[in-house]
């Protein structure tokens, strides 16, 4: 059976992109042309992927995406972007996208950007977030627990003291993990657009964050991409448990 695949998109050029090439690779597409039925069908039907375009009649994208996730559907969402349009970007992914296509874009990204999002979100719990007893978040990746709304990482039943940055840097790959997170996407979310200094300072951070990872346990670490930037990866020997 193949995956099914909800395109929000308003744009036909662009929707008629989307649709043939997923449609080569065996996926089953619908194209939907405004956020309202948009937004209806992904709540009220089941969906491998949602292709989001941000700029939608009516409803917009943004709105689209975080009525989503206010009704609890949390299947993933690629959000479809302008070029050079940061800000929309970081708005999207704090809203609960999963990743993002800037436009105009190749067949190429399109279909690696799809595969790296499926296979994150398929897999089998190495990704957990729930509520502790205290009622506070939890994101969970094998030995590794992250409490957000505490700043607070524990490692292998041990707190791990980490610097705000370095928390908040963590915390954005472990939400995103197996996935390439750019060092200009770091800058942006972790320091800001105003953030005068260079991308060196994420570098340095992520140096620190790994040594005092590495230092407690092997089954999460962060692996360089040479020339774009970092992802987070778990090691899946490490005996963890699906859902």
């Amino acid at each position: 059976m193949s995956d099914k695949v909800l395109i929000i998109e308003d744009e036909p050029t662009i929707a008629r992109l989307v649709t043939y090439n997923l449609s080569l690779e065996g996926y089953e597409t619908e194209v939907v042309g405004n956020g309202a039925e948009g937004l209806h069908n992904a709540i009220h039907e089941d969906y491998a992927i949602i292709f989001l375009d941000l700029m939608l009649p009516g409803m917009n994208g943004f709105e689209v995406l975080q009525k989503l996730r206010q009704n609890g559907v949390k299947t993933p969402v690629i959000i479809l972007t302008a070029r050079n349009a940061e800000e929309e970007v970081v708005q999207g992914l704090k809203l609960g996208a999963d990743d993002y296509i800037t436009k105009p874009f190749g067949v190429a990204e399109l279909l690696a950007r799809t595969s790296a999002v499926l296979r994150r979100t398929r897999n089998e719990g190495d990704t957990e977030t729930a509520r502790a007893p205290g009622g506070e978040k939890v994101l969970t990746l094998g030995d590794l627990q992250i409490f957000p709304d505490k700043y607070e990482v524990h490692l292998n039943g041990q707190w791990i003291s980490l610097r705000p940055k370095e928390f908040e840097v963590l915390l954005y790959l472990a939400e995103r993990p197996g996935i390439v997170i750019t060092r200009d996407d770091l800058m942006n979310v972790v320091w800001g657009f105003d953030y005068i200094g260079g991308q060196r300072t994420v570098d340095v951070h992520v140096s620190s964050l790994r040594k005092k990872l590495e230092l407690n346990q092997q089954t999460v670490q962060i692996e360089s991409i040479r020339g774009v930037g970092y992802k987070l990866i778990v090691n899946r020997k490490s005996g963890l448990s699906g859902k």
